[in-house]
């Protein structure tokens, strides 16, 4: 295929419908076809990245190999696809407005009076065009974020307006919307699909297709209802029910034919529809599995979006074992000496969190400490692990004042410290160890045993390290640091070699886990788990 196809979409009525699933499930389908896709996600809000954001704010920040801090949705488009997300499949306002800024500073505008139009438009345009241009695709999906009507919006949809009238079709537009149920009435209600498409005929865009979230199924007459007051054809009006589990879009939106109805309006022949065989597969493993394995998650943030990649991991990892995961969140900041046995023991596994700040640490250091004590199948991420590394340190080296340098910098017992490189640094966005970074595993090592190999890549979002000073006192007690940066020694991984599966990562796992290709730390873990189980 000589020419990159663009599919533009859209969401109206409400957020959270599931842009994001839609997006990722059209790049699945298009990629059984054996096109070469990728998706990108463009936000409204002014933020450059969300790295600051609170969790509950905007859910995970998912980040790239290439040390990008972007938004969750980016997340499922790589666990969907299997396709590697960089720096240029995540914008943001604050992003492109930064650029503009840049560019009128260094007097690239020639002078120019810089407005919203055409100046923010055009850059919108260049970034949503850059990865065709340099990666020729067969396919670039572009997630607009947010609802139409926004005013934050505007700019993009302007944008995408544009090039739809420049590349004619070449372009698709697929919009999302909410087909509310009234109880006392007893219907389905499409006038907010009306407005919602009306609104976008304002300014100037014409949906293609139409995908209706809807609880309820939709009739044959009410998809022509809403075909004919939205000048859609009646086959390109998409049903997204609620289903099972979001692994099972993809199959749902090919039983209705999305990907042959993409294929025909962007000119291109549709053929045989594949069967994906190894996806299904995984869904057949997953309605199979019929016993539980229960696995607390320790962490600040009740909110699933908040441990996204995290519950996604377990789900796979879980389908391949053979086992449904139910997870349980655990408030650490709620966590005491008198309640810890309760709330740990009923659990098979546990997840100690990652994080930032002081606000609930003292309560994923008891988690850990009663994990170790009891042999409880543990893994902690990132802050997790350092955790582990603190508690590890206060009660098998008698180091009481045992602490991070994050936590409290008078502490004589700095375990876990700050990078040289990183002491003067002032701004918080983006200014971590960020992105892929390589990890030697020691031999005869349990973390060298689970990959199967001496080296791997694994994705970092800390600024704070495990100090080397000390590595010889944990060493010697027991807890092994067992994978190192080769390039400047960081530990990455620590475990205990005398307990049934106790792991620590600095680097977040869950990052690299996709539903054709879990990741093994987690594969492991509910393996093990579930040998526990059987006993």
């Amino acid at each position: 295929m000589s020419k990159t196809k663009y599919i533009f979409v859209t969401g109206g009525v409400a957020s959270s419908l599931g842009k994001g699933i839609v997006s990722a499930s059209v790049g699945k389908l298009l990629q059984a076809r054996g096109y070469n896709i990728t998706i990108q996600k463009f936000d409204p809000y002014i933020n450059i990245d969300p790295g600051t954001l609170n969790p509950y704010e905007h859910g995970e920040c998912y980040v790239t190999d290439d040390g990008k801090e972007t938004d969750l949705d980016l997340g499922h488009y790589e666990r969907f696809t299997g396709i590697k997300t960089t720096q240029y499949n995540s914008y943001t306002t604050g992003r492109i407005y930064q650029s503009v800024i840049d560019k009128e500073r260094r007097g690239d505008y020639l002078g120019k009076t810089i407005q919203v139009i055409p100046h923010i438009t055009d850059e919108i345009k260049r970034c949503m065009l850059y990865l065709g241009k340099r990666d020729h695709y067969d396919f670039v999906i572009t997630e607009i974020g947010g609802t139409v009507g926004d005013i934050e919006g505007q700019p993009f949809l302007e944008a995408i307006r544009q090039l739809k009238w420049e590349m004619g079709n070449d372009a698709l537009f697929i919009h999302l919307t909410y087909v509310p149920y009234l109880k006392a009435a007893g219907e389905l209600k499409t006038k907010p699909t009306q407005h919602s498409v009306k609104e976008l005929q304002s300014i100037g865009i014409q949906p293609d297709i139409l995908i209706l979230r809807t609880e309820h199924p939709l009739s044959d007459s009410l998809r022509r209802k809403v075909a004919l007051f939205c000048n859609v054809s009646p086959e390109a009006v998409v049903q997204n029910m609620d289903l099972a589990s979001i692994y099972d879009v993809p199959p749902c939106m090919q039983e209705q034919h999305l990907d042959s109805i993409i294929l025909q309006k962007v000119g291109l022949p549709v053929g045989k529809t594949p069967e994906l065989g190894p996806w299904r597969s995984f869904l057949d493993m997953r309605r199979n599995a019929k016993e539980e394995l229960n696995i607390g998650l320790v962490g600040k943030y009740d909110l699933q979006d908040a441990y996204k990649s995290i519950l996604e991991s377990l789900s796979q990892a879980g389908t391949y074992n053979g086992f449904k995961i139910k997870t349980h969140f655990i408030n650490s900041e709620k966590l005491t000496p008198e309640n810890i046995a309760a709330e740990i023991t009923p659990m098979d596994g546990i997840i100690i969190c990652p994080g930032f700040g002081q606000r609930g640490i003292d309560g994923k250091i008891l988690a850990a400490q009663y994990c170790r004590e009891h042999d409880v199948p543990t893994l902690g991420i990132c802050l997790g692990m350092q955790m582990m590394v603190i508690e590890f340190a206060k009660n098998v080296l008698g180091l009481k004042d045992a602490n991070s340098l994050e936590m409290d910098t008078q502490t004589r017992d700095n375990v876990i410290d700050i990078m040289e490189n990183q002491k003067q640094i002032t701004n918080m966005g983006g200014t971590m160890r960020l992105g892929g970074y390589e990890c030697v595993l020691k031999e005869g090592s349990h973390a060298r045993k689970i990959y199967g190999c001496d080296t791997i890549r694994e994705r970092h979002r800390h600024r704070y390290e495990f100090n080397n000073a000390y590595m010889r006192q944990f060493e010697e007690k027991g807890m092994k640091c067992v994978g190192i940066n080769p390039e400047n020694e960081l530990v990455e991984i620590v475990e205990i070699p005398n307990l049934t599966w106790y792991i620590g990562t600095q680097f977040h796992p869950e990052y690299s886990s996709t539903v054709l290709k879990p990741h093994p730390l987690f594969m492991d873990l509910i393996k093990t788990i579930a040998a526990i189980r059987k006993k």
